[in-house]
């Protein structure tokens, strides 16, 4: 048995980022993640300015193509803004967390190829996957195993579940932003990562066809047209995720894992970035994390939530409109959501 005073359960961005600045606190800590690096994740791999700024403050500088802004795109009109802070940047998600792994090992972190199947707690500490430590961080995810077993999770509507889907094509990138092509159901993130590379995600509902949401939409079939897939397609999903409460003794969740309301707006990374660092910062009050946990969450929740019902309505189509007659009003939006 390895002893520890924070052991960190997934070893995604989230769990590395969470393990770095708890070793930069002074803490001894441990990670257990069974998957091989670089763990691959199906998502947009936009990040936004806010997210670069935390990977800064970690010495972490992932490479990748640099994003101006968002664009928003429907049938016959688009509305783009750029971001005020600076420039973010997509980064291929195994390019990301190869940097973050880097980081960790420099740290001296020890990364153990282990499987959490149980939690348990004894003499004020926690014990999960051979691994006894005063604090477990659960950095595990949309479908987190530590979340079930401290039983925190909260089963969410069936009604109105999406998923993710994303692909990569080997074609140079047009443009320098994040753009958001709204189709009939299904909307698609293209993202560039590289001079070469492309990312597409599609957020849709189940059963949703990756060939026939971006067949709906004409302007980017043109733009991939010939181009060479790379990669397998991924999917993640469903995507919302609901939990009880974000502690359960020295029990915290972080990320994904601490619920999730939608991919939607594009910034889970930045708000599991700002979790994983107050996780670290209040680990010895459980109810300081809660109220932080909802200070950094709060807008990515109430906003999410209310475009994806915006999106699920019989007014879908009037999304794209609207950001088109009010721009600061969209402007608005994106930067809250992306400092």
């Amino acid at each position: 048995m390895t002893d520890a005073d924070v052991l960190v359960v997934g070893g995604g961005p989230v769990g590395l980022a969470a393990a770095a600045w708890a070793r930069l606190a002074g803490w001894e800590v441990v990670v257990l993640e069974p998957r091989p690096a670089p763990v691959d994740k199906a998502c947009g791999e936009g990040l936004m300015p806010g997210t670069l700024a935390a990977l800064h403050d970690l010495d972490v500088d992932p490479p990748g193509w640099p994003l101006r802004g968002i664009s928003y795109r429907g049938a016959d009109r688009r509305v783009d803004h750029a971001f005020r802070s600076g420039p973010g940047r997509g980064v291929r998600r195994t390019a990301l967390h190869a940097a973050l792994r880097r980081r960790v090992d420099d740290l001296g972190v020890p990364v153990l190829p282990t499987r959490v199947t149980s939690v348990a707690t004894a003499g004020g500490g926690v014990v999960a996957g051979g691994v006894s430590a005063r604090w477990l961080l659960a950095c595990d995810g949309l479908h987190s195993t530590v979340r079930r077993a401290v039983g925190l999770e909260r089963p969410a509507r069936p009604s109105g579940r999406r998923f993710g889907l994303r692909h990569h094509y080997r074609v140079a990138p047009w443009t320098d932003l994040v753009e958001v092509h709204w189709g009939p159901v299904a909307e698609a993130y293209v993202t560039p990562v590289a001079p070469d590379l492309v990312g597409v995600a599609v957020l849709g509902p189940p059963r949703t066809s990756y060939a026939d949401a971006l067949a709906a939409l004409p302007g980017l079939a043109v733009r991939l047209g010939g181009a060479e897939p790379a990669g397998p397609v991924l999917g993640a999903g469903p995507l919302r995720q609901v939990t009880a409460a974000r502690t359960a003794g020295p029990v915290r969740l972080v990320g994904d894992a601490s619920g999730y309301v939608d991919a939607l707006t594009g910034e889970g990374l930045r708000v599991g970035l700002a979790q994983a660092r107050a996780a670290v910062a209040t680990l010895s009050d459980a109810a300081a994390y809660e109220r932080a946990w909802r200070a950094v969450t709060r807008d990515y929740r109430l906003l999410t939530a209310g475009l994806v019902a915006w999106a699920r309505s019989p007014l879908r189509g009037a999304i794209v409109p609207l950001a088109h007659r009010a721009p600061r009003l969209y402007g608005g939006v994106v930067e809250r959501l992306a400092r």
